[in-house]
Order: C-alpha cells, then structure tokens, then sequence
C-alpha cells in the first residue's frame, strides 16, 4: 500500500490599502481567517485619521485628526477583535458654553443634564431616554427595542426637531453642537439622527480618548496584526491594485477608480461620489489651561463653540460665517502624557467649504478668546492646517473632508454606489472598506470589518 502523502493547503494571499482604522481592522479579520496579509501605506507613518504627532513643540503631542472616540468604544468591530486600549474619559463629555460664562455639560447621567435646561428638562429626557436605553442595548449585542419612533426622529432635520421639542436656548443650542457633527445644514436631514446619536453615546459609554494619543488604536490594531502574522509596509503607495487572492482598498471612491480598471458604470459611480465641506485645524502648544469664562468647561475633554442654535446653523450652512462653529478638544487636561508638566495642548476645527484656501486661523481663535479671555496670551506655538494640508498629508480627505463624503439621505446608506452589498466592487476579489462605505466616517473600524467578513463570504460561496 502507498504511503500517505499530505498535502499541506494553499496559503492564500491578501492585500490591504491603507493603514487607517478600516484598513487595520480589515487586515485583521483576513489575518485571523488564515491568509497572508500585506498593508499597503502611502505615508512614513501607520494610522490614517488616527495618528499623533509633535506638530507645534517638542514634548507637545497632538492628534492629527480625530482625538475623541465614542464609536470606538462602543465598537463592535474592536471587541470581536479584541482591541485593547487604555481608555480616558473627562468628568463631562462635553460642554456647551453661553456668553456671559454660563455653559450646558454632557454628563453620564441624562438627569444630571437635563436639569441644566431648565423648562427643556422633562423633553431632554423624554427625547434621549430611548436612545440612550438603545445605545446599551446595542452594546450588549441586543436589537434595541422600541426604536422605531427614535429612528424616525433621528431621520429629521437639527431644527425640526429643536423646534418641536424644546421652548429655550439652552436646549436648542446644546443640541445643535452635537447634531452639527453631522458636517451638514441644520436644515437637512438627517442631522438631527447625529445630535440624538452623540448626546446618547455621551450618556451611555461616554466620550473617551487614548492615554497618550489616537495613534494608541492604530498601534493597538497593528500589534494584532502582527501576531497573527502580517505585515505593514509604510512609504508604500500603490499606482494600480496589488496582485492577491483578496484586495481590499480603505481609500476614497476616487481614488479606487484611478487603481483599477472598472466597468464604466461603476466607475461613473466612483466619480460622482460627493464630498462634504473640508476643515480648517489648529492645533496649540499652551503654557496653560484654557481660561474658560464657565468653569464647568474645565471638567470636559471637548467643548463646541457656537452658542445658540441660529448661530450655530448659520455657520453650518454655508462654512463661511465670521463666527464659525468650533470643536474643540483639550486632552491634557486629563492625559498629563500630551504636554510638558505645567503645560498643555489643545486643537480646534471649524467646517469649510471643501478644497477652501481661507486662512480661518484668527475666526477660530476669536471663538475662543469669545469663550475663554486671555486664551491668546496662552498659545506658544501653533499648527495650522487647511483642506490643502489635510488632503496632502491623507489622500482620503479629500478638499479636506475628513468625514468621507456627504452623509445626508442620498448617500447615508448607499456609499459609493447602488451596490448590495455596498463593499463589493465589479472586479472579483476586490472590495472597498473605506468610510465611504457604511456606515461612515468615525473611528469604529466597522467599514473594515464588514468588507471583510463579505470578503470571506464571498469566498466560501
């Protein structure tokens, strides 16, 4: 009888472009299902959106983009993946200051809120309590019951919803700073979903950030990665689709129909993707804390800058208002790694039109010496950075939209294209997982996760 020759199975190949969250992600779920990955990254340094750098002084440690992360948190993707990072968290997600020192607080307890609204009080919480109750069911791996009648509301406009719910200003302002997240009019739907959406994470899981800086959940998705076998090439950027069993593109839809050859359908649909508005970020080295006129901004790690909701609407809808709004983060107020002992960092960012060369630098800084008197005789040193900048140093932001392209009711949920399901390209074994697939932009790796768990499906098929 013949001996028995074993015949050890193919190693199968994958390629990942872009080392962004999605990509990493990604990378990870091929990884764990067997197959040799390669990570393909343009820039000298991994991360994408989630990167920390000395931008201003030496010792001072700055996110590059994104630096609060509740979606994180709350991520599927992250926990099927095992994703481990030293989470902070400030007293108060966020503040919400008034002129005349006076300011509205995201705190844990939707009670604790609501009572700072005064005759909004009983609406705040009749309007948050659903979703809130949602969120926690949602991270514990339950279809949150009751739903319905919030999805709906979550499906209006920022006004619409203001309008109807709350009698005061407190009330309407507060929530067009979260809804204003959105990167859309407050006018349009559905941005009133984004202002129920970060209200309730705020609630449930908190707003938190990585000790020491974002570039914590990339490295933390890469150390995974490299466990389970893969590698990461940095200066890498690729001019056409990398040979492999499975490609998966974490880049913009643009960018996708300049590295492969696509039926002309699909790449009709690429080119006429939509971004949204771009930012204009500063980041600063401060010889101090910010000197907020309302002290409770002192107990949160982000604060928007806007006031009132008018205010803040009429900045949103055309990107260009004298008064912008600003999203403000100030980490080493809880994170004493960012800065030097005594010192500390902060960055900001208002909306503007995409591809913008306006300098926003003294609109931004009038914002906060409105809110905080004295802040410029605080600032060191500064880093300012517009659309330009923005899309030099990341090719996904493109015009300097950093969010991944409009998210209103056209292109929320069929990103890039009228595909089901919407990460599967024309060409075989080639799928997008960028934040221009849902659900969108944030740092929640799912884009990623999802492709890729399509991209094993397909396979067994």
């Amino acid at each position: 009888m013949p001996a028995r020759v074993l015949v050890a199975p193919l190693s199968r190949s994958a390629a990942v472009i872009g080392s962004g969250p999605n990509g990493l992600t990604a990378a990870v779920v091929l990884a764990r299902a067997g197959f040799d990955v390669e990570v393909f990254e343009a820039a000298p340094k991994i991360g994408g959106g989630t990167r920390t750098e000395e931008l201003t002084l030496p010792g001072f440690r700055h996110d590059v983009c994104s630096a609060i992360h509740p979606l994180a948190r709350v991520s599927p993707a992250f926990r099927d993946l095992g994703v481990e990072v030293d989470w902070i968290e400030s007293p108060a997600a966020c503040a919400h200051p008034f002129d005349g020192g006076t300011a509205v607080t995201l705190e844990r307890d939707v009670d604790a809120t609501a009572a700072q609204l005064g005759r909004d009080a009983h609406a705040y919480r009749v309007l948050l309590e659903p979703v809130v109750r949602g969120v926690r069911q949602f991270e514990r791996r339950r279809f949150p019951r009751g739903a319905l009648p919030r999805l709906l509301a979550s499906l209006q406009s920022a006004r619409a919803v203001a309008q109807a719910t709350f009698v005061g200003e407190p009330a309407r302002g507060f929530f067009a700073g979260q809804a204003a997240h959105s990167v859309l009019p407050l006018e349009r739907r559905p941005s009133a979903g984004f202002g129920l959406a970060l209200a309730a994470f705020g609630h449930a899981v908190g707003w938190p950030f990585p000790r020491g800086g974002s570039q914590a959940i990339a490295e933390a998705l890469a150390a995974r990665l490299r466990d389970l076998g893969g590698v990461i090439h940095v200066s890498s950027p690729v001019d056409e689709l990398p040979r492999a069993d499975l490609v998966l593109a974490d880049v913009m839809p643009r960018e996708l129909s300049r590295l492969g050859r696509f039926p002309l359908r699909y790449a009709e649909a690429l080119r006429r993707y939509r971004h949204g508005p771009g930012a204009f970020k500063l980041d600063w080295a401060l010889d101090g804390p910010i000197p907020w006129a309302a002290e409770a901004c002192r107990r949160a790690a982000t604060v928007h800058l806007g006031a009132t909701f008018d205010e803040i609407a009429a900045a949103e809808r055309a990107n260009a208002s004298s008064r912008p709004f600003v999203l403000l983060a100030q980490p080493s107020l809880f994170d004493a790694t960012r800065a030097p002992e005594g010192r500390h960092t902060a960055w900001a960012y208002c909306h503007v039109p995409n591809g913008s060369a306006e300098d926003r630098t003294a609109a931004i800084e009038a914002q906060v010496e409105r809110f905080a008197p004295g802040f410029r005789d605080m600032v060191a040193a500064r880093s300012a950075r517009g659309p330009a900048d923005l899309e030099r140093d990341n090719r996904n932001y493109v015009g300097g939209d950093i969010g991944g392209g409009v998210m209103d009711l056209r292109q929320l949920l069929f990103r890039p294209a009228r595909r089901v399901p919407p990460y599967r390209t024309p060409l075989p074994g080639v799928y997008l997982c960028s934040s221009a697939t849902p659900p969108g932009g944030g740092v929640h790796g799912l884009c990623g996760w999802l492709a890729a768990k399509v991209a094993l499906r397909d396979l067994k098929e």
